[in-house]
């Protein structure tokens, strides 16, 4: 599990994104950087993380089910995920 202060600093993130969207989208498009340079530096969507929404691990995410490899494999492995079997050959 990751440590809660690292999901709270992404949630504030994705919050700051969200209040700042329009301004930055305006400020991009009249192409003013030094108006974009005086925003926070957490309002830029690239600076969110992709994390697990089980356990919060940012590494080896997998986007098409939103969780980290081993929550994958748990879910996959109890029949949770549909379509999902182990591969053998």
């Amino acid at each position: 599990m990751a440590k809660k202060s690292w999901l709270e600093r992404n949630k504030r993130r994705i919050a700051l994104s969200k209040k700042y969207a329009e301004k930055r989208a305006e400020l991009k498009a009249k192409g003013d950087y030094a108006g974009l340079a005086k925003l926070p530096r957490n309002s830029s969507p690239v600076r969110i993380v992709n994390r697990c929404r089980i356990s919060g691990r940012r590494r080896a995410y997998l986007r098409k089910f939103g969780c980290s490899r081993l929550a994958f494999r748990e879910a996959a492995m109890n029949g949770l995920i549909p379509g999902v079997t182990k591969a053998s050959w």
